[in-house]
């Protein structure tokens, strides 16, 4: 299955939602690019794009997640602030879910392991907490080239 079949099978609630690897479909790799945001919101998710790019330590990570998500003021910039925030998102309504691809994801991975491996578990959580709702979450690793361990792949 291609990147593109793969995304429709996830966005029609064919895949389960989860943390996953996705290999950006061909001819829309540039960073910040935007067809697969008006896919997601043609089947009612809500997109989020968080660009990794500047985020090659925990506090960059931190305030990129506040500007992608938006969080509210009272967002306390530190990993538990992130998960509970991740699992309310009260303040950004969907449909049928969420859906977030977070693009260059390596910068953290290659400068700080273990901010990465911590942001990937809080995103497995807030995975996990809507799992079992109307509104699923799932997080999409645009891999291009590098993949992480432990992460399956949405192909």
């Amino acid at each position: 299955m291609d990147a593109n079949q793969a995304l429709d099978e996830l966005l029609t609630g064919r895949l389960k939602p989860g943390v996953y690897q996705w290999r950006v479909p061909a001819g829309t790799g540039a960073v910040g690019d935007t067809g697969w945001m008006e896919r997601a919101g043609e089947h009612g998710w809500r997109p989020f794009y968080l660009d990794g790019r500047r985020a090659r330590d925990k506090d960059a990570f931190l305030r990129a997640c506040a500007d992608a998500f938006a969080f509210p003021d009272w967002f306390g910039d530190n990993w538990d602030a992130l998960e509970d925030s991740l699992t309310d998102l009260s303040w950004a309504p969907a449909d049928h879910g969420y859906l977030v691809l977070y693009e260059s994801w390596a910068e953290l991975a290659d400068a700080d392991q273990a901010s990465f491996r911590t942001a990937l578990d809080v995103f497995a959580e807030a995975v996990a907490s809507w799992r079992d709702t109307d509104t699923p979450m799932t997080v999409l690793l645009s891999s291009v080239g590098v993949e992480v361990a432990g992460v399956p792949r949405l192909t």
